[in-house]
């Protein structure tokens, strides 16, 4: 299966890529600074449309059965309601988490077309407007717009018969998580993947834990 991971130089992302290449799938990569990820390791800043615009470009004619749009940043953890959330940090986070998910989606869509591919969308449970706790504004925020690009998606390349999966990958021992977290990178990755290839027409749109769980919208 050739796949296209964004944001695959660490954390989830690069154990993602790496669990991918074990099991025998052909695996992209991008990263911001690619610089010593190897040669299938693709420059990508998916707050910068441009960058956006060129990786399409590289990429013309090659059909992708799987795009994961895994990139994303989490630049307000631990911030006060009294002093925090700067509206510098609005702007950057949605503009990689959000514009730049669906900017992405959207430039490689005639590849998904060429391989009658999938998405799959790596989200957070945070985004769900049912388990709401308080505090990550602007990460919940953009997490739960995410969730609505993947459903909408879903809808409207249903026709196509291009399916479209979110998916939260767990609390995860990375830097976005921490080190108590409840699951290593590797775990989480290999859930991922199994919900990867069970995605299907019947189960396009579902909001589901890296174990296949479902979570409310």
């Amino acid at each position: 299966m050739r796949t296209l991971i964004t944001g695959a130089n660490r954390g989830v992302g690069a154990a993602l890529r790496e669990a991918g290449i074990a099991a025998g799938h052909d695996v992209l990569a991008t990263a911001r600074v690619p610089a010593g990820q190897g040669d299938n390791c693709l420059t990508l800043d998916q707050a910068k449309p441009q960058s956006v615009r060129d990786l399409a470009a590289g990429l013309a004619g090659r059909p992708l059965d799987l795009l994961v749009l895994n990139a994303g940043v989490y630049l307000d953890k631990g911030q006060s309601i009294d002093n925090g959330f700067a509206p510098e940090l609005w702007a950057e986070t949605f503009a990689v988490n959000v514009t730049g998910t669906f900017l992405v989606a959207q430039a490689l869509l005639p590849n998904i077309r060429a391989a009658g591919g999938k998405i799959a969308i790596i989200s957070s449970q945070m985004g769900s407007s049912e388990r709401a706790s308080g505090g990550g504004y602007i990460y919940r925020a953009s997490k739960a717009a995410e969730i609505s690009l993947g459903r909408n998606l879903a809808v409207d390349l249903g026709p196509e018969g291009i399916a479209v999966g979110i998916y939260h990958p767990g609390w995860v021992r990375t830097d976005m998580g921490d080190s108590t977290a409840d699951i290593g990178a590797q775990t989480a990755a290999l859930g991922l993947w199994k919900r990867f290839e069970d995605l299907s027409m019947e189960t396009t749109g579902t909001f589901e834990f890296y174990d296949g769980a479902p979570i409310p919208f």
